[in-house]
C-alpha cells in the first residue's frame, strides 16, 4: 500500500513536469487523468489541469524626467513706442534738427500774450505800441502789431511822425505744408527841415513829405522732404508805396526755390526769381514812368559733410534785359577737434534799387531819374567759431565790385534834398567782425563793426553819403529779478557830402549811446525809460539834417492774455 501511494505521487509529479514542458511547446493544454494502480481500493483521484496558456504585453517602462538648464534665449523683442507730439509751438511734425534757432520744448503749452505799450518824453514825444495774438500755436497762429510815434524839434518844420499796423498768420495745411501771410500797411509824415540858407520863406506844406505803404506777401513750404527727397518754398509778395507829391512805385516779387537732396550728402538746388517794379515819378506837369525788371536762376550742387560744405553754381541774371553770369561758389570747412570753421567764396548778387528801398535808406530824396539796381561780385574769405561756453566770434574780409551802386548828393539849390546819382563802377575793399559774449539769460553782449574802403569810381569823385566805417554794440544785464538793462553804442565815420559850390567834404565821426531800463511793479505791468543820444551830440547821418539831442521816453507795459 505505501509503495503503490509513493508510486503515485511520483507519477504525479512526473505528470506534472511534462504538463509544464509541453505549455512551452502548445500553446494550449489538455486535461490530465491520473490512472489508478490494481489492487487499490482508494478513491479515484483525477487531475485536471484547466489553467491556458495567456498572451499579454509587456509592461512598458516609466518615463521619467529629470530637471535641467534651460537654454540661454539672448534675442530682444522688438517694442516699438510712438509718442505723438503735443503742444508744440510752431512745430507740427518733428523736423530735422538746423542750428538756426533754438527749438522750443514740446512741453510749453502755447497761450495767446497781448500787450499794450504806452510812452512820452521830451521833444513832445508820445510812443504808443500794442500786441495781440491769436490761435493754439499748433494749427495756426496770428499776430498783430501796431505803433505810433510823434516827435517835434527846436528847428523850424523838425517834426516827424509814424504809424504801423502788422498782421503775420501761420497755418498749418494737413502734416506737410505750413502757409505763412503777411500783410502791412504803414504811414512815415516828415518835413525838409534842411534847406539853407535857414532865412527862406519856406512854408510847412512846402516841406511836407508823407508817405503811405501798403503791402502783402504769403508763401507755402513744406515741412519735411517728400518721397522723392524734394523741399520747396514758393513765394509771392505786392508792395504800393506813394507820397503826398504823387509820386508812386509798385514792386512785385515771385521766388520759387527747390532743393533735390540725393542721399545725405548731395543736393541740388535750383531757384527762379522774378522781381518787377515800376515807378511813377511826377515832372512839372506829367509824370515819368520808370521800370526795373530783374529775374535770374541760380542753380548750384552741395556737397554737405559734418566738416565740409562746399556749393557750385551760377546765376545767369537778366538785368533790365542785360544778361550777366554769375558766379556763385562758397565752401565751409571745420576742423574737427576745434570749434573753428573757415570760409571761402567766389559770389554774385544783385541790389534791387527800388523807389521804396532807396527811401528807406535816406528819406530825404527827391525826384528820381533813373532806376537801376546794383551787381556785385564779391570774393571773400572768413572765420567764425567759438572760444569757450560764452564767446562766439566771426570775421570776414572781402573784395567787391560794384555796378550802378547809387549815391546821394545834395542838390545844388537849397540841398534840402538829394540827387540819386549811379555811379557805373567802383571797387571797394570790405572788413567785417563779430563778437558775442553770453551767460546764461544773465548777461548777454553783441558788437559788429563794418570797413568799407571805396575806390577806383568811374564818374563821382567820392562815393557820396556812403559810411566808410560802422560799429554797433549791445549789451543786456538782468541785474534782479524784476529789473533788467539795455545799452546800445552806435559808432561811425562821417561820409563824404558835396556842397552848393561843389566842394567836397566829409561829416564828422558820430558815436551814439543810448540807455533803457525796465521794471516789473506787479506780475502784468511793468515800467520802461528809454535815453537816446547820452552824449547830447548835434550830429548828422545825412548833410544839412541835424538830429534831437539828448531825449527820454518813459512809460508802462501792460501784459494780459
Amino acid at each position: 500500500m505505501q509503495y503503490a501511494q509513493k508510486a503515485l505521487l511520483f507519477l504525479c509529479v512526473f505528470s506534472f513536469a511534462s504538463i509544464a514542458q509541453a505549455q512551452k511547446k502548445q500553446p494550449k493544454t489538455k486535461p490530465v487523468t491520473v490512472i489508478k494502480a490494481a489492487g487499490d481500493t482508494s478513491a479515484p483521484k483525477t487531475v485536471t489541469i484547466t489553467s491556458a496558456f495567456k498572451p499579454f504585453l509587456k509592461n512598458a517602462a516609466k518615463v521619467n524626467f529629470s530637471a535641467a538648464t534651460p537654454v540661454i534665449d539672448s534675442s530682444r523683442i522688438p517694442v516699438n513706442y510712438q509718442v505723438p507730439s503735443q503742444n508744440l509751438f510752431f512745430s507740427y511734425q518733428p523736423v530735422a534738427i538746423k542750428p538756426l534757432a533754438l527749438a522750443v520744448d514740446s512741453g510749453y503749452e502755447w497761450t495767446n500774450h497781448q500787450y499794450i505799450k504806452l510812452g512820452a518824453g521830451n521833444f513832445s514825444s508820445y510812443y504808443a505800441e500794442a500786441g495781440f495774438s491769436f490761435g493754439d500755436g499748433k494749427h495756426s497762429i496770428t499776430n498783430i502789431k501796431g505803433n505810433f510815434l510823434t516827435t517835434t524839434g527846436h528847428l523850424f518844420a523838425q517834426q516827424a511822425n509814424k504809424w504801423g499796423l502788422d498782421v503775420l498768420s501761420i497755418f498749418n495745411s494737413g502734416t506737410d505744408h505750413e502757409w505763412t501771410t503777411h500783410a502791412f500797411y504803414n504811414t512815415q509824415t516828415q518835413y525838409l527841415y534842411g534847406f539853407q540858407p535857414a532865412t527862406i520863406p519856406y512854408t510847412k506844406d512846402d516841406l511836407l513829405r508823407q508817405y503811405n505803404t501798403v503791402g502783402f506777401d504769403i508763401g507755402m513750404r513744406n515741412k519735411m522732404a517728400n518721397a522723392f527727397g524734394i523741399t520747396y518754398h514758393p513765394q509771392f509778395s505786392f508792395v504800393r508805396i506813394a507820397n503826398n507829391l504823387e509820386a508812386n512805385g509798385y514792386d512785385v516779387v515771385l521766388k520759387l526755390p527747390v532743393n533735390k537732396s540725393f542721399g545725405k550728402i548731395y543736393a541740388f538746388d535750383l531757384g527762379l526769381t522774378a522781381d518787377m517794379s515800376t515807378a511813377s515819378v511826377p515832372v512839372i506837369s506829367n509824370s515819368v514812368e520808370l521800370r526795373n525788371n530783374l529775374y535770374y536762376l541760380n542753380p548750384s550742387i552741395q556737397f554737405n559733410t559734418p566738416n565740409v560744405k562746399v556749393n557750385a553754381g551760377i546765376q545767369p541774371s537778366w538785368d533790365n534785359k542785360s544778361f550777366s553770369m554769375l558766379p556763385n561758389f562758397t565752401a565751409e570747412a571745420k576742423l574737427s577737434d576745434a570749434s573753428l570753421m573757415f570760409q571761402a567764396g567766389w559770389v554774385g548778387y544783385f541790389q534791387k534799387n527800388t523807389f521804396r528801398s532807396l527811401v528807406a535808406f535816406n528819406p530825404w530824396i527827391g525826384s528820381l531819374a533813373s532806376l537801376k539796381n546794383t551787381r556785385i561780385r564779391e570774393q571773400y574769405v572768413g572765420v567764425q567759431g567759438a572760444a569757450g561756453d560764452h564767446l562766439t566770434f566771426a570775421g570776414r574780409f572781402s573784395l567787391l565790385n560794384l555796378n550802378d551802386q547809387p549815391l546821394f548828393v545834395n542838390d545844388p539849390g537849397d540841398g534840402k534834398t538829394f540827387i540819386v546819382a549811379f555811379e557805373p563802377e567802383m571797387k571797394a575793399i570790405r572788413v567785417h567782425g563779430e563778437l558775442g559774449y553770453t551767460v546764461q539769460e544773465k548777461f548777454s553782449f553783441l558788437a559788429a563793426a563794418t570797413y568799407t574802403s571805396y575806390n577806383s569810381l568811374s564818374v563821382n569823385a567820392k562815393p557820396w553819403g556812403l559810411l566808410p566805417l560802422e560799429a554797433t554794440g549791445t549789451a543786456k544785464y538782468k541785474l534782479l529779478k524784476d529789473l533788467q538793462l539795455k545799452a546800445d553804442v552806435f559808432l561811425w565815420d562821417g561820409a563824404a557830402y558835396q556842397d552848393k559850390s561843389l566842394q567836397s567834404f566829409k561829416s564828422g565821426a558820430v558815436a551814439d549811446l543810448n540807455f533803457g531800463a525796465e521794471f516789473t511793479v506787479i506780475p502784468r505791468l511793468n515800467l520802461w525809460l528809454q535815453m537816446n543820444n547820452l552824449l547830447n551830440s548835434n550830429y548828422q547821418r545825412w548833410n544839412q539834417y541835424p538830429v534831437l539831442g539828448f531825449n527820454v521816453l518813459g512809460g508802462v507795459v501792460y501784459s494780459f492774455k
